[in-house]
């Protein structure tokens, strides 16, 4: 799920904004915890009723969680990420509500809960919730074997052979999640109903086809680890030639880890020629002062 969160002030404004029908097909209380009131409006009412005791103004954290375009989110689904959103944020059992919205058969929800710790009457701090959420994102999609969007995947779902020079350093320090490889290669290997068309789909993410030491398909990345493709696509060998026939035309192993080191290499040389012509561009205004 995209998930999207701010503090915020304003109750009344935030139950009429989640509580308009004319937008949705159907809007609900999915869960009201820790409240008095049965009503969104009177329950963020008490959230405000709270905070006036503090001198935080904005006394609630608003989150809105977006399934993918093509798939239905359970009730269940959005009561999961819910609950692992408040532990990574520090908001657990803060009262919270959350609002369902459906409109075309399609569901999103809104979560809000009260930051303020009624023990000791102070606002629960959220540093980095930005970063935590995306990372949280990024799980939900993969736990759910969804779809990564460009913004989550760890490569921004392209080659590292295309990266800049910062996007090529991001990614080294990142590293990859296995069910994020996994989903590439399954998702390479949906796409595809010949070897020549597996074998592209690998490469515009940064993995080459090779024959395996057993005469079977592997994929090397650019780092010229061996990956089976049977193993991380998921699927039985004989599978695997049943589509993609015989291996014996591919690189192998060692061949295609130089034909890597090569491309890598010519990388690193653009790397270092843009790199002195931005240092040139730089120090041209003080040549010219000498």
């Amino acid at each position: 799920m995209i998930l999207k969160g701010s503090q915020r002030s304003g109750a009344k404004a935030l139950a009429d904004h989640l509580m308009n029908d004319r937008d949705n097909d159907h809007v609900s209380c999915l869960e009201l915890r820790d409240f008095s009131s049965d009503q969104l409006h009177g329950a963020l009412s008490e959230m405000h009723a709270i905070s006036k005791a503090t001198q935080c103004k904005q006394f609630m954290f608003s989150l809105s969680l977006n399934p993918p375009q093509d798939h239905i989110a359970t009730e269940q689904d959005f009561l999961e990420a819910a609950d692992r959103a408040e532990q990574q944020l520090g908001l657990s059992d803060q009262p919270r509500a959350i609002v369902m919205h459906e409109k075309e058969g399609r569901r999103h929800a809104h979560v809000v809960w009260s930051r303020i710790d009624a023990d000791e009457m102070k606002a629960i701090n959220l540093p980095h919730f930005k970063n935590k959420l995306r990372d949280l994102s990024r799980d939900l999609f993969l736990d759910h074997g969804w779809e990564l969007p460009d913004g989550l995947a760890t490569y921004g779902n392209k080659s590292p052979l295309n990266f800049t020079l910062e996007e090529w350093q991001q990614a080294k320090r990142q590293g990859l999640d296995p069910r994020e490889i996994k989903q590439t290669f399954q998702q390479a290997w949906e796409r595809c109903d010949s070897q020549i068309g597996f074998k592209n789909a690998l490469e515009d993410r940064g993995y080459f086809l090779a024959r395996g030491d057993r005469r079977g398909f592997v994929a090397l990345d650019v780092d010229g680890n061996v990956h089976s493709i049977a193993k991380w696509a998921g699927l039985k060998t004989k599978d695997v030639t049943s589509k993609l026939g015989s291996p014996e035309n591919l690189p192998s192993v060692d061949e295609t880890q130089s034909i890597i080191r090569s491309k890598v290499s010519d990388q690193m040389r653009d790397y270092i020629s843009d790199i002195k012509d931005r240092q040139n561009s730089d120090l041209g205004p003080l040549r010219n002062k000498l």
